[in-house]
């Protein structure tokens, strides 16, 4: 997968939350973005994402541009699995039907096909037995893992998560972890926002450090890591691997 950003510019209020981002990502199958709170991160997944529009500069995505009107980006969103930070779990529904509703009402797939897909993907990744249970009945990692199963459903071009762990006590953020770990195995491409240094070391292949709304620096994720060369990504990391 490749991303090429053009002058991308966006912002909210009086925050200008990205600055005129220009760059090219090289072939990846999973990208880690990192960086200080308010740095820009999650702005810029989001236009990935096809949620945010920006004030300026343009976008391609595996050499395709896309197309920032609001019936592309309609489509553009139906292509890719989105998770979030929150799970965004309807309550009323269980796990089940949760991930059976946008088959349903958004891929307008028959109601056979999109049970099998749903019933196939809980039996594989071990949620079978919390399929009849509402969110409000399971775990924060059991609910985040439904809500990846939702995203994977569709059978996406890639896979975005923002935060996928923030709201996670240490032993459901390694459960979660583990279980984004694998889906990069089977070969599925990634774009990940995270706080987390490990895991973005281990399971990215390419990396962005994003600060005061500048891509300050990229590259192979064990080279960034282990040389980082600006002095803000030093002392980032300075400060999120001290303990």
């Amino acid at each position: 997968m490749r991303l090429e950003f053009a002058g991308i510019s966006k912002q909210f209020g009086e925050q200008q939350a990205l600055r005129e981002v220009t760059l090219s990502v090289p072939e990846f199958q999973s990208l880690a973005i990192i960086g200080p709170s308010g740095g820009g991160k999650t702005t810029l997944l989001r236009i990935i994402a096809g949620l945010e529009t920006p004030e300026t500069g343009r976008l391609s995505i595996d050499d395709q541009p896309l197309d920032f009107s609001e019936a592309s980006l309609l489509s553009h969103r139906r292509s890719i699995g989105t998770v979030f930070q929150a799970y965004n779990l309807f309550p009323h529904l269980t796990a089940r039907e949760n991930v059976l509703l946008p088959l349903l009402k958004v891929h307008n797939l028959p109601e056979t096909e999109a049970q099998e897909i749903v019933e196939s993907l809980f039996e594989r990744f071990q949620l079978a037995p919390h399929a009849d249970r509402r969110p409000a009945e399971l775990s924060g990692g059991q609910q985040q893992r439904v809500a990846i199963v939702r995203a994977i459903a569709i059978k996406p071009r890639f896979l975005i998560f923002d935060e996928p762990t923030s709201a996670l006590d240490p032993e459901m953020t390694a459960e979660v972890l583990d279980f984004i770990a694998e889906l990069r195995t089977e070969g599925r491409e990634l774009i990940i926002v995270t706080h987390n240094m490990g895991f973005a070391r281990q399971v990215s292949d390419h990396c962005l450090f994003i600060a005061e709304g500048r891509v300050l620096e990229q590259g192979r994720s064990g080279e960034l890591f282990s040389r980082p060369q600006s002095a803000l990504l030093v002392n980032f990391l300075a400060k999120v691997l001290r303990y």
